[in-house]
C-alpha cells in the first residue's frame, strides 16, 4: 500500500497551465474593472462639463457603448473559475458523490459546446466589422476592437470551461 495515494492525482503540466490562465484571467478581470473606472470617471467629466460649462465629452455614447464589450466580457472567465456566476442548484443541491460530478460535468460540457458556437459567432461578426470598416455614428470610432474582445475572453472562458471538464473527469 505504499505506492496509493488518496485522493485524485493531477499532472503537473494541468497545474502549471492552470496558474498561466489564471494569472491571464486576472489581467483581464483588472482591465475590465479599470475599463469600469474610466467609464465612469468620464461620465463625471460629460455631467460636470454639460452643467457647468455646457460643454459635453464629444461621443460619450460611442464611447460608451464600445467600453461595454470589455466590461461585460473580459472578466467572464474570472468568474468562472471563481465560481461567481448565478446558478440554479434546485437539482444539483440534491445530489452527491458520483452523481454530482456527473451532472456537473454534463453542465460544463453544455455551456462548453455553446460558448465554443459563441465564438465563432463573434469572431464572424469581428471579422466582418473589420473587413467594411465599421464604425461609429458620432465620431467615428471603429466598432472592430471591441468586437474582437468579445472572442478573445470567450475563447478564455472556453480554456476555462476545458481545465474544468478535464478536472471533472
Amino acid at each position: 500500500m505504499a505506492g496509493l495515494q488518496s485522493g485524485p492525482v493531477q499532472p503537473r503540466t494541468f497545474i502549471q497551465f492552470d496558474g498561466v490562465l489564471g494569472r491571464i484571467e486576472d489581467i483581464f478581470n483588472l482591465i475590465a474593472a479599470a475599463s469600469i473606472l474610466i467609464l465612469m470617471l468620464l461620465a463625471v467629466v460629460q455631467v460636470l462639463g454639460r452643467f457647468l460649462l455646457n460643454l459635453p465629452v464629444p461621443g460619450f455614447i460611442d464611447i460608451t457603448e464600445q467600453a461595454m464589450a470589455v466590461f461585460a466580457f473580459a472578466g467572464v472567465a474570472y468568474c468562472q473559475r471563481v465560481g461567481g456566476h448565478i446558478r440554479m442548484e434546485i437539482v444539483l443541491g440534491k445530489l452527491e458523490g458520483r452523481a454530482l460530478w456527473i451532472a456537473e460535468t454534463i453542465g460544463v460540457v453544455l455551456i462548453w459546446v455553446a460558448v465554443t458556437l459563441l465564438i465563432w459567432g463573434s469572431w464572424y461578426h469581428f471579422y466582418r466589422s473589420w473587413n467594411l470598416g465599421d464604425s461609429t455614428m458620432d465620431i467615428s470610432l471603429p466598432t472592430w476592437p471591441s468586437k474582437l474582445v468579445i472572442p478573445v475572453a470567450l475563447s478564455l472562458l472556453w480554456l476555462r470551461l476545458l481545465m474544468q471538464i478535464y478536472g471533472y473527469l
